[in-house]
């Protein structure tokens, strides 16, 4: 489908929503005042194609961090603030390219119109996050419960109430760790807002279920055309909130590079250690900027069969690996120089 319209925000020197790129997200787990800590992982995510980076902001101190770490990493960064309103205004202060409130847990309306006096005056975008963890106690009863039509009110409310006060530079974020639930809620806000939309699933869990979850609800918002940045929430090692979200989007063709690796599930027929070899294959293609697709094949059927869509494959057959270019069989080498040769292939590429 389609890509819904949706208004161009700038945070920092990156733009989403208006028909740009789906951008990437994630959020830091050290401690922000940490500062030598905080700027190393960032310069993890970015090299791994981390594209904008939240930070929380639970002190005064985590806010000051924020004009330290500006200064030594690439991407935007976005101040994560929950109920102080003083917190939002010093992280603006100290150069946060976004602020991400929940508006209802700010402390009322004059302290909210503090902070997007800040955000105005430095042309700062805010995003109103809602989660289903923090409907409103009149919206949980109107709708008798936490419901998609009631995260989509209250982040409606709280738009209004923004732009009320005289401001329009803004995001909206929905989540909820219900997959249908979130998936609905993001249908319903797509009709009835122009603002770009950040979205997830919240607390998707740990790597094997968190990346399940994610994949289905992303994977159902995003086909629809929904979406201007995402991340992937996992109880993990952020990088590997990176990697899922880069497969999500290319898997659905919504972005571009970096090689992708095909492997069969493997049988009684697969002649070499499929296992091993394909996660090695994966680990040694990350680094290496081509837009291939390589295939690693367990035998001689799925080989130069199965492989055919791939521009390079490797595959086991009897006593020899085989290295497979678009579904024809290119060389022979011994099982133990696969890699290598793949490796020596890439790398020599277009020559």
């Amino acid at each position: 489908m389609g890509k819904k319209q949706t208004k161009t925000v700038q945070i920092g020197d990156r733009r989403i929503g208006g028909g740009n790129p789906i951008l990437i997200q994630s959020m830091t787990n050290t401690k922000t005042e940490d500062v030598r800590a905080t700027v190393e992982q960032i310069q993890k995510l970015t090299a791994a194609g981390c594209d904008i980076i939240r930070c929380a902001v639970p002190t005064m101190e985590a806010a000051q961090a924020l004009r330290e770490i500006k200064r030594e990493i690439r991407i935007p960064l976005v101040a994560d603030i929950h109920f102080d309103y003083r917190l939002a205004i010093a992280a603006i202060e100290y150069g946060a390219d976004k602020i991400r409130i929940n508006p209802g847990n700010i402390g009322g309306r004059e302290r909210l119109q503090a902070v997007v006096d800040a955000a105005k005056e430095r042309n700062i975008p805010i995003r109103v996050g809602v989660n289903s963890g923090s409907l409103e106690k009149s919206l949980l009863e109107k709708y008798h419960g936490v419901t998609a039509e009631g995260l989509v009110e209250s982040a409606l409310d709280k738009v209004a109430i923004i732009e009320a006060l005289g401001y329009d530079r803004l995001v909206i974020s929905i989540k909820s760790s219900d997959v249908r639930m979130c998936v609905k809620a993001h249908e319903l806000i797509a009709e009835r807002t122009e603002y770009p939309l950040h979205i997830g699933i919240t607390e998707a869990g740990t790597l094997l279920s968190g990346n399940i979850k994610s994949a289905v609800g992303l994977g159902l918002i995003l086909y629809q055309g929904i979406g201007d940045t995402i991340r992937v929430s996992l109880t993990g090692d952020p990088l590997e909130e990176i990697k899922s979200a880069k497969l999500i989007l290319k898997t659905l063709g919504l972005r571009k590079g970096g090689i992708e690796v095909v492997s069969c599930p493997t049988c009684g027929r697969t002649q070499i250690d499929l296992i091993s070899l394909a996660n090695q294959v994966e680990a040694m293609v990350a680094d290496i900027p081509l837009d291939l697709k390589v295939a690693v094949m367990g035998c001689v059927v799925n080989g130069p069969g199965e492989a055919k869509e791939a521009d390079i494959g490797i595959a086991g057959g009897i006593h020899e690996g085989l290295i497979i270019r678009h579904g024809e069989v290119y060389k022979k080498v011994p099982e133990e120089k696969l890699l290598e040769e793949l490796r020596q292939e890439l790398l020599h590429w277009g020559e």
